[in-house]
This record gives C-alpha cells, sequence and structure tokens, in this order.
C-alpha cells in the first residue's frame, strides 16, 4: 500500500508538485536553449532549431489528439448508460 500513500502525499501537495514539474520543464528548454549543449547541426527545418520546439510539437500533437478523439467519440462512439434498457 506504499503507492496509494505516495499518490495521497503527492495529492496533498499538489501545488508543489505542479511547481516542480514547471521548473523541471523551464530547466529543460533553458538547457536545449544552450548553444553547443544540445547538436542541433542535423536539424531539417528551421523550426527544429528553436529550443523546445519539440516539446511545445509533442504537446501540441498529444492535446490535438485528445481533442479529436473526444470530438470523434462524441459523434457515435460513446453510448448513454440506459443504451440497453431502451
Amino acid at each position: 500500500m506504499n503507492l496509494v500513500r505516495l499518490i495521497e502525499w503527492l495529492r496533498f501537495r499538489l501545488r508543489a508538485v505542479v511547481r516542480v514539474c514547471l521548473v523541471a520543464l523551464a530547466l529543460l528548454i533553458l538547457v536545449d536553449a544552450i548553444p553547443g549543449l544540445v547538436n542541433k547541426e542535423h536539424a531539417h527545418t528551421p523550426l527544429e532549431r528553436w529550443p523546445g520546439f519539440w516539446s511545445v510539437f509533442g504537446f501540441l500533437g498529444c492535446a490535438l489528439l485528445i481533442l479529436v478523439s473526444k470530438w470523434f467519440g462524441h459523434l457515435g462512439i460513446m453510448k448513454d448508460e440506459d443504451y440497453y434498457d431502451d
């Protein structure tokens, strides 16, 4: 049951967890922005040379995938709870 206690501990300190995650992401983007630390010689487009481009691209792609799936699901895949009672 250690996992349950860990989840409860993290939930109780949610604000601190969010802050730590934001700081970690900011540090990763900062490290990516330091010239010469991350090799960007083989980038295919100029956008790939921007600091944090792939992080933003991945986040937007994931968010778009979630939104499109929800939209698609509401078109007819999802049914009401009393679907079989009719």
